[in-house]
């Protein structure tokens, strides 16, 4: 049994840096593209943002994934293990594409199909799925619509500057809203890989009651830290530069709607997707401007990435699972 606990943990915690690898492009790719920071410099920004979001937002997404959408009951480390394989897989594979999918989506359909080979759909718990599901399109939508919202409003604010004004300003103020947003990618994202862990314990009988213990959300956070640290580059291209041409006031203002959006799902125990939500910031930005500067090829490639997430990591995670059962 131990060493199956060792096996379990350790993917997840190899799923978490993927996680921050991966999702170093929401992270960064908007202050980067804008040079406001160099990639170097911007990475060690996010990722220190990133590991910090440990010390205050709860564990309340944790909590959701752990045992809101899957009947812990009837899970064992096999199930776990397959399911951090099916999202390993898919997260590695669209890295090598540059497709900025969800990372949460992928663990999340990776569980799921893992626990449905297991013990077929009776397994899911409805309610938390209806949540999960239903912000995978909020989330985005909500992203964009802040992200035209405030770019109307600084355009209003700050009509009578002139554009040499604005960039000094906005290149300060996105130093803010970059870390705003990495705290709140940390918030968040960490969170699902600790509440796979507590699960892994609670199962295992390491964990009386389904808690988040703080050795774990530590673990959790320097994982997608270090992750970020080392940064998904094929992905900052496409993040920061193929869906629409960003400037420092665009990179502020979506890195704000990105971050506001996060936060208040991450408080409200809504495991949501931070690729999503900060994507759709970056097109309503880029709409604010006009609607012809997104390159609305490109943003329904990315959607079809996301459409296909949870079924092919759940796909993924069942074929696992038969493989280990086989095995073992």
């Amino acid at each position: 049994m131990l060493y199956f606990v060792i096996i379990a943990i350790f993917f997840a915690l190899v799923f978490d840096f993927l996680n921050g690898f991966h999702d170093a492009a929401n992270s960064i790719a908007t202050v980067v593209s804008t040079r406001v920071l160099s990639p170097k410099l911007a990475v060690a920004w996010a990722a220190f943002f990133n590991f910090i979001a440990a010390f205050g937002f709860g564990t309340q997404v944790a909590h959701t994934i752990g045992s809101g959408l899957i009947d812990i009951s009837t899970v064992d480390n096999y199930v776990i293990i397959a399911g951090l394989l099916g999202a390993i897989f898919w997260n590695l594979l669209t890295w090598w594409l540059g497709l900025p999918i969800s990372s949460s989506h992928a663990l999340i359909g990776g569980y799921a199909g893992a626990a449905v080979a297991k013990a077929g759909f009776s397994i899911l718990l409805l309610p938390g799925w209806v949540k999960v599901l239903s912000f995978i399109v909020i989330s985005p939508l909500l992203g964009l619509l802040l992200g035209f919202l405030f770019m109307i409003a600084v355009f209003w604010l700050f009509r009578k500057k002139s554009a040499t004004r604005m960039d000094q300003i906005f290149r300060r103020l996105q130093l803010v809203s970059a870390a705003s947003y990495s705290l709140a990618h940390g918030t968040n994202d960490a969170q699902k890989t600790m509440g796979i862990i507590a699960g892994v314990l609670f199962t295992a009988g390491y964990l009386q009651t389904y808690d988040i213990p703080f050795y774990v959300v530590l673990m959790c956070h320097a994982a997608i830290a270090l992750g970020t640290l080392l940064g998904g580059w094929r992905i900052v291209k496409t993040m920061g530069t193929k869906i629409t041409k960003l400037q420092p006031v665009g990179g502020f203002c979506a890195e704000t709607a990105g971050a506001i959006t996060i936060i208040g799902s991450s408080l409200a125990g809504i495991p949501v997707s931070t690729t999503h939500t900060i994507t759709g910031a970056i097109m309503g930005v880029g709409s604010a401007r006009r609607p012809k500067s997104v390159r609305w090829g490109v943003a329904r490639s990315i959607v079809w990435a996301w459409i296909l997430t949870i079924p092919v990591a759940a796909s993924v995670s069942a074929l696992f699972y038969w493989i280990l059962t086989l095995i073992f």
